[in-house]
């Protein structure tokens, strides 16, 4: 019996060897296959290529084959997202995807000339001035949708629900993300409005929840997340925090049992357990998202708009020796409840969906808010 377990064990571990051998052939002929291909397109295409190009692109190829979220950043574009993070970038003001081989809008920013344009997030980016988008690299995109400050770019969209395409003409502009405003409305309601995760928005959030309850007045607050495309897990967790005393706020599940994640509200609730609505749409996506659901699954807040984006994956930025980096998904999002938010999103308690046309955030239009300041006036 012994030797037979022996045999087995051996033939077991053989056939796993012949595996992972097989395994590594294939992969070193399919390298020589796109080697192959490469050098076919340089001597036969009908036009000269730039191979550094063609080879981005295909490392781009790559990574954007796994999902939408990862992603190869050339030197250039790593430089720039670096830019980004840390609050100014010149640029439109729109965060994008991309889903089917087209751009897709996951929100455009506060106060940009996406937003005041009109575009908005679901949107697909069809045509950039006279460029068509499908077939683009993500990448090729944005890079079309850069230019000199001041110039002009018409962004051409399909729009859900609108039969014909809608074209835009925006002016390029220094884009300065100001992720934090605050307001005290009518009967002492605090108004906070987040409009990304930067590395300062947690700070600016505390400042803002501690001026406007100064004087112990205020007695309830509105958290809009509408519109914002996320960013910094540890800024969503830090602000997660301020409003509740204890319990999970989120966990990440990845490859590696090793790696997996969770973290825990401290005490202490900055506003004292007041009542708190968090306003949420298409466009709240990855951060906003975790925030939301958060606070709904702990039901410390009624959470109301729209179904938001959907975004429940973590990406990590790895440098490469070019100077460059790959934007890599490494694990995904799960709520307090166990729930992944991921395609899904977080469903509002009360669905209110923007009012027409004319519908703007934190205006006379603004049905959402408008719903909200009644709901917490009784």
């Amino acid at each position: 019996m012994k030797k037979l377990y022996i045999s087995l064990l051996f033939i077991f571990t053989v056939l796993n060897l012949n595996s992972a051998i097989s395994d590594e052939t294939d992969i070193y002929k399919k390298i020589d296959l796109f080697g192959e291909v490469l050098e076919k397109i340089n001597e036969e295409y009908v036009e000269d290529i730039n191979q550094s190009e063609s080879m981005d692109s295909a490392i781009n190829g790559l990574l954007q084959s796994l999902d939408p979220y990862s992603a190869y950043l050339s030197p250039d574009n790593f430089e720039e997202m670096q830019t980004e993070t840390s609050g100014e970038f010149g640029g439109l003001g729109i965060e994008v995807s991309m889903e089917a081989g087209v751009v897709k809008v996951i929100t455009p920013l506060d106060d940009t000339p996406a937003s005041r344009a009109g575009l908005k997030a679901g949107d697909y980016i069809v045509k950039i001035n006279d460029v068509q988008v499908q077939g683009k690299t993500l990448s090729e995109a944005v890079e079309i949708m850069r230019g000199p400050v001041g110039s002009d770019i018409e962004i051409t969209v399909r729009r859900r629900g609108v039969k014909k395409a809608l074209q835009f003409t925006l002016t390029r502009e220094i884009i300065e993300i100001q992720s934090v405003k605050s307001d005290l409305l009518d009967n002492n309601i605090g108004y906070l409005r987040l409009t990304s995760f930067n590395e300062n928005s947690a700070q600016q959030i505390k400042k803002r929840i501690n001026e406007l309850d100064k004087d112990k007045k205020t007695k309830a607050f509105i958290l809009d997340l509408r519109n914002n495309p996320g960013g910094l897990l540890s800024q969503a967790i830090k602000i997660t925090d301020y409003f509740l005393d204890n319990g999970e706020i989120v966990s990440t599940k990845s490859r590696k049992a090793s790696e997996n994640r969770k973290w825990f509200a401290r005490d202490g609730d900055l506003t004292d357990g007041k009542p708190l609505v968090v306003l949420i749409n298409y466009g709240s996506a990855s951060a906003s998202e975790i925030v939301a659901g958060a606070l709904k699954d702990h039901k410390r807040a009624i959470i109301l708009g729209e179904n938001s984006y959907g975004k429940g994956s973590v990406q990590s930025i790895i440098p490469l020796r070019n100077d460059g980096a790959i934007r890599l998904t490494i694990a995904k999002y799960y709520l307090p409840s166990g729930t992944s938010i991921s395609e899904v999103g977080v469903t509002p308690d009360i669905e209110i969906s923007e009012d027409g046309d004319e519908f703007k955030i934190k205006t006379e239009t603004d049905n959402q808010l408008n719903y909200a300041i009644k709901l917490l006036n009784g």
